[in-house]
């Protein structure tokens, strides 16, 4: 485990607006999955109440610490989430319980 790494991630998501942003990213990811549309930040950013060089900066520090993948596609910004970064946050909280 990456000390450095982790709390790299958790401040990058301990601002407000930029948890926000990641959750939408998640849900947004969730329902691509069952409509096989990709998750498109320009349709995320319309229901934040965030301006857009705000957005671009926290998909920056999202993809600083590793917890997004952004693609561009034209003039669009794909963003999914790094699965992998996931599981190491979910294995770090893991309660271990002696048996």
């Amino acid at each position: 485990m990456d000390t450095k790494k982790m709390a790299k991630v958790f401040k990058a998501l301990s601002n407000p607006n930029r948890l926000d942003l990641y959750l939408q990213i998640v849900k947004a990811q969730e329902t691509s999955y069952e409509t096989g549309c990709e998750c498109f930040i320009s349709d995320i950013a319309k229901s934040l109440n965030i301006g857009a060089p705000t957005i671009s900066h926290h998909l920056k520090e999202l993809a600083n610490a590793e917890l997004i993948f952004t693609e561009r596609k034209g003039k669009f910004v794909v963003a999914r989430v790094n699965e992998e970064m996931v599981n190491e946050v979910m294995e770090l909280l893991k309660l271990h319980q002696k048996k």
